[in-house]
């Protein structure tokens, strides 16, 4: 799971337990550093084959069994920090 806020940096960048139909939960502080406005929220299971440039799955080409295809957009939350 990540957090990246208003200016583009990376606040929180972890990993977090994560159940067998994909569930989890995380509660976090934000860091004091962290920029007011639109921050973002990103998670997705840790060390997955993911898209090449191309947008879609690099790895679906050849497989020799048959895969269960998902979106290869980047799962991405709003998160708005204020003082």
């Amino acid at each position: 799971m990540t957090v990246t806020d208003a200016t583009g940096v990376k606040v929180i960048d972890t990993t977090a337990p994560m159940n067998d139909a994909g569930g989890f939960g995380y509660t976090f502080d934000v860091p004091v550093q962290t920029a007011a406005g639109k921050a973002a929220v990103t998670a997705m299971p840790y060390n997955i084959d993911w898209c090449d440039d191309t947008g879609r799955n690099n790895r679906v080409d050849g497989a020799a069994v048959l895969l269960q295809q998902a979106s290869c957009a980047m799962p991405i939350k709003p998160l708005n920090i204020t003082r």
